[in-house]
């Protein structure tokens, strides 16, 4: 009997291999995806990326975005320390040739194998209610969140910049725009 329970052992073992085998197989596949899907946030990097000094109020961080992924990438809010809140904010031109920064619907599309350029009189993360004083040569992190829920965070060197002058357009805030060197 002890013969016959290693045959059918044995008769099973090719049969339990595969199974193993394929259930391996699966596994990492699922893991590679899952790996992917988890961290889509690791395909976008940022550099050259920077935050305009200021005393209080309002400041705003530029950087050059890539995106090195099979698929674009969009940023839909950030984070820093340095700030109560922070937008993203575009910079349009109205009919009579003001420029305005507004809160940017959508947020930023990185495209895939592309880039996108965070810049003063364009695209931008803005600083509203700063916490201190950002100095030049000092560092503040920010943190992007992607609308997949994944996040990233970079540090950025604060620099001196005399601003570009637009008007703030709240997004249906009920505020008063404001005007001034805000760095966006």
């Amino acid at each position: 009997m002890h013969i016959h329970t290693r045959q059918h052992a044995t008769r099973l073992m090719p049969g339990a291999i595969a199974t193993v085998a394929a259930a391996l197989l699966l596994t990492a596949c699922s893991s590679a995806d899952a790996t992917e899907a988890a961290a889509p946030a690791a395909t976008v990097s940022i550099s050259d990326q920077w935050v305009k000094a200021a005393d209080s109020g309002m400041s705003a961080a530029f950087g050059d975005l890539t995106n090195t992924g099979d698929a674009p990438r969009t940023i839909v809010s950030a984070t820093s320390p340095a700030s109560e809140r922070i937008e993203l904010h575009e910079v349009v031109t109205d009919a009579n040739g003001t420029k305005a920064m507004r809160p940017k619907r959508g947020g930023f599309v990185i495209p895939a194998r592309g880039s996108a350029r965070l810049r003063p009189g364009g695209d931008h993360i803005m600083f509203m209610g700063l916490l201190g004083p950002l100095r030049t040569g000092s560092e503040t992190s920010v943190t992007l969140t992607f609308d997949d829920g994944s996040t990233t965070t970079f540090t950025a060197q604060v620099r001196d910049f005399s601003g570009n002058q637009e008007n703030y357009v709240p997004d249906h805030a009920g505020g008063e725009p404001h005007t001034g060197a805000h760095g966006g």
